[in-house]
C-alpha cells in the first residue's frame, strides 16, 4: 500500500509564464528571493512587496524550457501580472497568464519526491511538458506538479501516488505552521518575517535591493519581530479568520485559516507562555513550529 498521495488539480492556483532574455534581471529587482538560484533542477518561493515592505503576493517559481512558471493564487493572478507588468519598461520579457493551459497538483507522504528522484526542498525536474519540484519552503510539505491541464492526475498515478484530497494537504500545511497566501497574510499589512519567510527560504539576504527590501532588512537586524504566525490547537468551535485571540481580555493575536480543530494565528510572542488564550467561544493553544527560530 502506498504512503504517497496526491490531491486533484488545485482550482485555487493560477500560473504566469515569464519568458525573454531579460527575465532574470527583471525579476531580481522585484522579489524577495534570489532568482539566480533558479534552474532546471531548482525551484524557489518568493514574495512581491509594497515599497513599504508589506505583503502583496507570494508564489513559487520553476523553470520550464526557456521560461519560468510562476505559481500563485488563482483569484489574484491577474493582479500579480498587472503589478509585475508595471515594471516592464524596456525589459525584453513576455508575461503571459497560462492558467487555462496548465494545472497545479500537490502530492505528499513519506519520501514524496522519491518516484521522481527528488530528495531536497526545492529540487526540481522537467519531464516533457511537466515540471515537478519538492516544496522549497520546508521538508515534509511534499511535491508540487505543474502539468498541462487535465494530465496531472494520470501522471502522478502512473508514478504510484494514490488519490487523496485537498483537506488532507491543508491539514499537513496547518500542522507545520506554513502560510497559504492571503488566507494567512493580510494584504498590504503583513510583514514577511512575522510569517516565517526567513526560515522558510523565501528571503535572500545577500541579493541586493528589491521592492520592500529596506524594511525587511531593518526588521531582521533590529529584532523588531514581536508577533509570529504559528499553529494553534482549538478547543471549541473553530473561530472565523480575523477573530481576535485574547489573554485576560487583552488582544494577544488574530486567527487566520483553519480546519478540524487546527488553525494558524498571528500571536504576540509575549503571550506564548502566559496562560489560557481564547478566540471567540474556543480556548486556543499556540505551538512554536519546530523549524521557527524565535
Amino acid at each position: 500500500m502506498t504512503d504517497q498521495f496526491y490531491a486533484p488539480a488545485d482550482p485555487t492556483r493560477g500560473l504566469l509564464l515569464l519568458t525573454g532574455e531579460d527575465r532574470s534581471t527583471f525579476l531580481q529587482g522585484l522579489v524577495s528571493n534570489d532568482v539566480r538560484k533558479l534552474s532546471a533542477t531548482t525551484a524557489i518561493w518568493a514574495a512581491l512587496l509594497t515599497p513599504q515592505g508589506k505583503y502583496l503576493h507570494d508564489f513559487f517559481i520553476a523553470a520550464r524550457g526557456d521560461g519560468w512558471l510562476i505559481d500563485g493564487e488563482g483569484a489574484r493572478i491577474a493582479d500579480l501580472k498587472r503589478r509585475l507588468g508595471m515594471y516592464k519598461l524596456r525589459a525584453k520579457i513576455v508575461l503571459e497568464d497560462v492558467t487555462d493551459q496548465f494545472e497545479v497538483l500537490q502530492a505528499w507522504g513519506a519520501d514524496a519526491g522519491a518516484p521522481l528522484g527528488l530528495a531536497e526542498p526545492g529540487q526540481a525536474i522537467e519531464r516533457g511538458d511537466t515540471v515537478a519540484f519538492l516544496d522549497p519552503r520546508l521538508g515534509g510539505l511534499g511535491l508540487r506538479l505543474i502539468a498541462p491541464r487535465d494530465t496531472g492526475a494520470a501522471t502522478l498515478e502512473a508514478l504510484g501516488y494514490a488519490p487523496g484530497n485537498h483537506a488532507d494537504w491543508d491539514r499537513l500545511r496547518l500542522e507545520r505552521g506554513v502560510p497559504d497566501g492571503s488566507r494567512d497574510m493580510l494584504l498590504e499589512k503583513a510583514i514577511l518575517l512575522e510569517n516565517g519567510f526567513d526560515e522558510l527560504h523565501g528571503v535572500a539576504w545577500d541579493k541586493g535591493c528589491y521592492i520592500g527590501q529596506e524594511l525587511t532588512a531593518r526588521t531582521k537586524y533590529r529584532g523588531l519581530v514581536k508577533k509570529r504566525l504559528m499553529p494553534i490547537a482549538v478547543d471549541g468551535p473553530l473561530p472565523e479568520p480575523g477573530t481576535l485571540i485574547l489573554r485576560d481580555g487583552q488582544e494577544a493575536g488574530e486567527v487566520r485559516s483553519g480546519r478540524d480543530g487546527l488553525a494558524l494565528a498571528l500571536v504576540r510572542l509575549d503571550a506564548l507562555d502566559a496562560g489560557p488564550l481564547t478566540a471567540g467561544e474556543a480556548t486556543v493553544r499556540p505551538r512554536r513550529p519546530d523549524w521557527a527560530r524565535f
